[in-house]
């Protein structure tokens, strides 16, 4: 199932009527291209939540019926990366008319960052879209790749750095 912007919204407006207190989400992936308007549309939700704010989310998520995969990872951790502490104020604010959650999405530094380590077709994909709309240089990459903690081999997020230098400059 695709996801556009208006389905996210909705859901995480629905999402916000449940909450009890305010708390802090930031979109990453291509939930977060879809709500910077990069992608038409997502297959699936991800969120990296601040740790305080984790339990709450999840509490309202298994409250409202959505059918789609969501998944969710603590203070910055993506996928196998986890980004540097400046991640969260890098993030871009999302205007909505949520009153309890402060919706953000990662920096598109970041989501290109982030996608380097799995890097299969559609995140390749995603790397292009970011580089193209957002501007994105090769130095920016390098050094914000450089601040990643990969839990993982590291040598695989390496070379996998180095195919996406090639292939995109």
């Amino acid at each position: 199932m695709s996801l556009n912007k208006q389905v996210l919204l909705d859901f995480l407006e629905e999402l916000d009527k449940e909450l009890e207190r305010k708390i802090t989400v930031v979109a990453v992936g291509g939930t977060a291209m879809t709500l910077h308007n990069a992608k038409e549309s997502t297959i699936d939700v991800n969120f990296t939540i601040p740790a305080e704010d984790y339990a709450e989310f999840h509490r309202v998520l298994n409250l409202v019926p959505h059918g789609f995969k969501v998944d969710t990872w603590n203070n910055g951790m993506v996928f196998s990366q986890d980004l540097p502490d400046d991640y969260l104020k890098n993030s871009r604010n999302v205007r909505t008319k949520m009153k309890n959650m402060k919706l953000k999405t990662l920096d598109p530094l970041d989501i290109i960052v982030t996608k380097i380590g799995r890097l299969n077709e559609r995140d390749k994909e995603d790397i292009a879209m970011c580089i193209k709309k957002f501007k994105i240089t090769k130095a920016q990459i390098k050094k914000r790749a450089k601040q990643v903690i990969y839990t993982g081999r590291e040598e695989n997020y390496e070379i996998n750095l180095n195919h996406v230098m090639k292939k995109f400059f």
